[in-house]
């Protein structure tokens, strides 16, 4: 293929997206520990530092073209699957009995990271190549093959989701479900078996939410939920009712946004004390220090990255990107979604970073690594496709 026909193979309009977005995320620390908190320059400093590391990530990850993301993808799903067990094993003790959650690793000075949030990269990878063989090899699709299909998804999904489950750690959980859920409705199954399947998970999520309001007890004498899960969604329910740290950081976020106003009441100006203010509940320094019209700029700047991560898919027909591209999307959408839903109590506490711009390492390299598999695809312009023989590719066209 002739690569002159496409003589861009930077996309600008993705890296101006990340860029506001950091630098949204390094304003919102500073307001937040600076000169809110009175705190050091600490947290913000080590926020440009894993800035940078992404953006190395990210540049590294661009040099690997499809073919050659394919060939590491079942090497680095099985290393993935090795990290988690092991995250299990060598999990951080003390962060484990303050916060619940297993997910952590102390790595000496350099503090604690979640492997968890890595791990989305190789799974999104095994996923797409899934889709992508499966769909070369059966060029004429019937109900058998889609539900062949549909098992290959869940078989590769089983264990990383267990394993994030067995974790504690609840929000992470969903978003590899969310992941598998965006990946599976763009793979071609017939919506004659996703229909049934979609009524069915339905009525199961209805059910137990309803059993989670008015009969908590039968629920707990499963065995299958915790204590900590009803109070979050006693929290999301009646945030004005509890008395736990939950409710109250819920409520104190609350106000924060809505004192904010249209406009806000300026940069590093705070009277309303947000727990966590500069992780999971960052979006309440954006909406107190820059009001409503501060929060709907961060969220169009998410629009315009979406937009464009989408757009290169479509420059570049590539099937086996694409699937990757819709893994990465799902991943950052659904990691909107739901912390500024639980920001504003649409949805429960769960405790998901807002992307690009809460405090925190993991978080960051994991999306600086999606951003990077998205922008490989236009730096190379290549289309394949999956011949159906061993690990072999060909150049399609485009």
């Amino acid at each position: 293929m002739n690569n002159d026909k496409y003589p861009q193979r930077i996309d600008y309009g993705i890296i101006l997206s990340v860029m506001l977005l950091a630098i949204i995320s390094i304003v919102s620390l500073y307001s937040t520990t600076v000169l809110i908190q009175d705190a050091s320059l600490g947290m913000t400093l080590r926020q440009i530092m894993w800035y940078g590391l992404g953006t190395i990530a990210m540049l590294v990850i661009m040099q690997f073209d499809s073919e050659q993301l394919w060939k590491m993808t079942t090497y680095l799903y099985i290393l993935g699957i090795i990290v988690l067990i092991l995250t299990l094993l060598i999990y951080d003790r003390n962060l484990a009995m303050r916060t619940g959650g297993k997910s952590w690793i102390r790595l000496g000075p350099l503090g604690t990271i979640q492997p968890s949030e890595f791990v989305k990269i190789p799974y999104i990878l095994m996923l797409a190549k899934a889709v992508t063989r499966h769909n070369s090899t059966y060029k004429v699709r019937d109900y058998s093959s889609d539900f062949l299909l549909m098992g290959k998804l869940m078989l590769y999904s089983a264990l990383p989701i267990l394993l994030v489950f067995m974790q504690n750690d609840l929000g992470t959980g969903l978003v590899y479900i969310a992941i598998l859920i965006g990946v599976v409705l763009l793979s071609g199954i017939k919506w004659q078996i996703l229909l049934p399947i979609f009524l069915v998970i339905s009525t199961v999520g209805i059910t137990l939410i309803l059993l989670a309001v008015y009969n908590q007890e039968f629920l707990l004498n499963t065995g299958l939920f915790s204590p900590y899960q009803f109070s979050r969604i006693n929290t999301w329910l009646r945030p004005h009712e509890g008395s736990t740290d939950a409710t109250y950081q819920v409520t104190q976020a609350f106000k924060s946004i809505g004192s904010g106003g249209v406009f806000g009441k300026g940069f590093g100006e705070s009277e309303v004390y947000v727990p966590v203010r500069e992780s999971d509940m960052i979006f309440a320094t954006i909406g107190e220090n820059f009001g409503f019209a501060g929060g709907s700029f961060l969220i169009f700047t998410y629009f315009v990255l979406v937009y464009h991560m989408i757009k290169v898919v479509y420059d570049t027909k590539n099937e086996f990107y694409a699937y990757i591209a819709t893994g990465v999307i799902m991943m950052i959408a659904f990691h909107v979604l739901e912390n500024i839903g639980m920001n504003i109590g649409l949805l429960p506490v769960t405790g998901i970073p807002l992307p690009f711009i809460s405090q925190g390492g993991s978080s960051l390299l994991g999306n600086m690594m999606g951003i990077g598999l998205i922008m490989s695809m236009r730096f190379h312009h290549k289309s394949y496709f999956f011949s159906g023989e061993g690990e072999d590719f060909h150049p399609g066209t485009s």
